[in-house]
């Protein structure tokens, strides 16, 4: 059992939670709470930290939901590959991001992709320039997933993807949503539209509304970021720009709204192509 603040693995925890380059260098970082932990694919995970008394809850009246079940078989095992650490209530407080600990965190190895792995045989991409607020990324993280996003591509200029309130904020969807961070978007944006991909852009010049467009063929939106919208450059790169029609005084949504607006026409659109007009 861990006893002390200053064992070296609770200070190299708290360095990955607070320390984007720390993270980078790694490539690992630190999830925190019962479902993303449950969540969590055994093969990424290097670590996982229990608090004593949550062991203790556990043994006396925690509910075996299918959560609990799923988060239990990845606790048994790390135990038996030797990664699982109980430590006590104030040093897991101490190695804890959140202000109400659920007692179970982890140090999680980075997934990774490759171009080819967004690239279905229609795909449907998200790029994304420059989003800042953690809880917008996470947000579109887990509408891409659910409305069967093939991936995603952020600018170097993002939030990082791998901070805990992103982490906490996809539910999950960090495993399972493809994505890429790119060091030139410019030239990955081209490198994409080689492929077929046709670009739009949600943008105030937009003269046509998002639904006037067909994106049942390889798609792919363009995000900018919340204060300053997408860059003239990422503009024009886009093959068309549309609009979200809005009523009152607003001119623009919140990121992730505009975003899951998009990704769930798109989604409308190819399940009516496949016929299944019962869901359209």
């Amino acid at each position: 059992m861990i006893t002390s603040r200053d064992n070296p693995r609770v200070k190299h925890v708290k360095k990955l939670n607070r320390k984007a380059k720390s993270r980078r260098q790694e490539k690992l970082f630190v999830a925190e709470g019962e479902r993303i932990i449950s969540e969590t694919p055994f093969s990424l995970l290097r670590e996982l930290y229990v608090c004593d008394t949550y062991q203790k809850q556990e043994a006396v009246n925690r509910a075996h939901s299918r959560m609990q079940e799923k988060l239990e078989a990845v606790m048994e095992k790390a135990k038996e590959k030797g990664i699982l650490e109980v430590v006590t209530e104030d040093v897991f407080a101490e190695m804890s991001d959140t202000e109400h600990p659920q007692g179970v965190l982890a140090v999680i190895e980075q997934p990774s992709y490759q171009l080819k792995d967004l690239m279905t045989d229609a795909p449907l991409i998200m790029i994304l320039e420059d989003i800042q607020d953690p809880g917008n990324l996470g947000t579109i993280f887990r509408t891409a997933e659910g409305a069967g996003v093939s991936g995603i591509i952020m600018s170097r200029g993002t939030v990082d993807l791998f901070s805990p309130k992103v982490v906490r904020s996809t539910m999950g969807s960090i495993y399972r949503m493809p994505f890429l961070v790119a060091e030139d978007l410019p030239e990955m944006i081209r490198s994409i539209k080689g492929e077929g991909v046709r670009l739009y852009a949600a943008h105030l010049e937009g003269k046509k509304y998002h639904d006037g467009f067909a994106y049942t063929g390889p798609s792919g939106f363009m995000i900018g970021n919340e204060g300053n919208g997408l860059s003239r450059e990422l503009t024009d790169y886009a093959d068309d720009l549309l609009r979200i029609p809005m009523g009152g005084q607003l001119e623009s949504l919140n990121a992730a709204m505009a975003a899951g607006i998009l990704m769930y026409e798109a989604n409308r659109q190819r399940r009516k192509d496949l016929g299944h007009a019962n869901l359209v």
